[in-house]
C-alpha cells in the first residue's frame, strides 16, 4: 500500500517515460513464462535513452500495483502491457511535445534560471533542453542560461530526467538581477 502512495504523488523517469509510450500507442510485449524478459516493441523515438531491462520490468510491476497499467493476454503466449484511464491522466500530465508552465494569477515576484553545462558528448539532448525552454516560455539570457518568471522545477526537472541531463542542469531562484527591467518588459504579457 505504501509502494501505491509514492508512485501516487511522484513518478520516476523510467515511470513517466512508460505512461508516454503507452499513450503514444507503442505496445509493450510481454513474455507470460518468469524466465522472458520484458521487451519494447517497435522503435523508441531517438530522444529517448535505452531502458535498462530490470527497471523496466520493476516499473511495469510498479505501475500495474498503482493501477496505472493492465495486462491484456494476446495469443495465450503474450501479454500486452495496456494503460488504464488513471495511467491516461498521468501520462497526460507529462506530456513532452505539450509541456507548458502554468500561470498562477499572481507573480511572486522571483526569477527562475535554469542553468545548465552540458557536455559536447551530450549535444543533441544540449539542444533539445534549450529549444524545449524557449517553446515553454523562457527567455535565453545566453547560450546556457534560461529565465521564466514563474514557478518551473517539476517541468525542468522531468525534461532534464527524460534526456538524462539532470546532473548538468541546475535551477536557480533569484529575487532580483541586474536586468529586471529588461525581463519585465519581455514578460510585461504575463506577470
Amino acid at each position: 500500500m505504501e509502494k501505491n502512495k509514492k508512485y501516487r504523488r511522484h513518478l520516476g523517469p523510467t515511470s513517466q517515460k512508460v505512461l508516454l509510450l503507452l499513450l503514444g500507442g507503442l505496445s509493450l510485449g510481454l513474455a507470460v513464462t518468469p524466465n522472458k524478459y520484458f521487451r519494447v516493441l517497435d522503435q523508441i523515438s531517438k530522444e529517448w535513452k535505452a531502458i535498462d531491462e530490470r527497471r523496466l520490468r520493476e516499473t511495469i510491476r510498479a505501475l500495474y500495483e498503482s493501477k496505472m497499467v493492465d495486462y491484456k493476454e494476446n495469443d495465450g503466449r503474450t501479454l500486452s502491457v495496456i494503460l488504464t484511464d488513471n495511467g491516461k491522466r498521468r501520462a497526460l500530465t507529462y506530456d513532452l511535445e505539450n509541456i507548458k508552465i502554468k500561470i498562477p494569477k499572481k507573480w511572486d515576484g522571483l526569477w527562475r534560471m535554469v542553468v545548465f553545462d552540458i557536455p559536447e558528448s551530450e549535444k543533441k539532448a544540449r539542444d533539445v533542453l534549450a529549444k524545449k525552454l524557449k517553446q515553454m516560455g523562457f527567455y535565453p539570457m545566453q547560450k546556457s542560461i534560461f529565465i521564466h518568471p514563474f514557478p518551473c522545477k517539476d517541468e525542468v526537472e522531468f525534461i532534464s530526467e527524460i534526456f538524462q541531463i539532470k546532473p548538468y542542469v541546475r535551477l536557480i531562484i533569484a529575487k532580483e538581477t541586474d536586468i529586471d527591467i529588461h525581463l519585465r518588459k519581455i514578460f510585461r504579457d504575463i506577470i
